[in-house]
């Protein structure tokens, strides 16, 4: 065998090796093409080597910020697996919510290093949610742009939980006062307003359940105020809607900033 026709057979067996890790890698990692880019894919192979996941299957939700997978752990339990996209991103927002925060230190503007920050935002922020008892999904793990934490719906189909505002409330007036009081726990408990709050970011799983808290922002933050009061005045705008009446957001926040100052 010539040189010539060693080398040729050597690529040919490379070729033939690299499809075949490809049709592998689309064995376990099911997903849509242009969310999953090389080094996003190097994480999950990451996550998947320590034992975090073992699969990744469709879309639960898909947005500009990140895309939520349903995936598997070891065990074959249902996880949440969020991807935050690191090209088509639009950063300019997060930096309202991250600049001045004492947990992350000279943010810059850049995706490469401003999404991985916010992914871990959001890992953090569920932790602290977590742990005074406010209903959000547990933080499993976290790299880089990858984040994952429990799923939320039914483990047994793999259905995830909707959104309060695909479904007919039961007891609107109690739910209402529910969230309202999960508000207050955020702020009084947890140290944190979530910013973005309202009947899209409120999943229902034997009752509301907090999601998408990258942009929450601890208390002492400068606009702490007019978030909560933003977060309340979403709330009771759409709890009108299905005929509740509600106290004045202003009042509520009043009331939520008061249990903190007298403290």
């Amino acid at each position: 065998m010539d040189k010539v026709e060693k080398k040729r057979r050597q690529i040919d067996s490379e070729l033939d090796r690299r499809k075949t890790k490809r049709r592998r890698d689309d064995d376990e990692f099911k997903v849509v093409e242009g969310v999953i880019d090389p080094p996003t894919l190097k994480i999950l192979y990451k996550l998947l080597n320590r034992g975090t996941i073992k699969a990744l299957h469709g879309a639960i939700s898909t947005g500009k910020e990140a895309n939520v997978y349903r995936g598997e752990d070891v065990e074959g339990n249902s996880v949440a697996v969020k991807i935050y996209r690191m090209s088509t991103a639009e950063t300019d927002f997060m930096f309202e919510y991250i600049v001045g925060d004492p947990r992350f230190r000279n943010v810059r503007r850049k995706s490469r290093t401003l999404i991985p920050k916010w992914a871990l935002k959001e890992y953090k922020n569920l932790k602290r949610y977590h742990e005074a008892s406010v209903k959000v999904p547990a933080p499993i793990d976290i790299e880089r742009n990858v984040l994952v934490m429990e799923f939320i719906g039914d483990h047994q189909t793999g259905l995830p939980a909707p959104l309060i505002r695909n479904i007919k409330i039961p007891s609107p007036v109690d739910i209402f006062n529910e969230i309202i009081e999960m508000i207050e726990n955020s702020f009084t408990k947890a140290g944190l307003v979530h910013a973005d709050l309202s009947e899209f970011n409120i999943l229902w799983h034997d009752g509301p359940v907090f999601i998408d808290v990258s942009q929450a922002v601890l208390t002492g933050h400068d606009n702490a105020k007019r978030y909560l009061f933003r977060d309340i005045q979403n709330i009771t705008q759409y709890f009108q809607k299905l005929d509740v009446e509600t106290e004045d957001p202003e009042v509520i926040t009043k009331h939520i900033l008061s249990l903190c100052e007298s403290e």
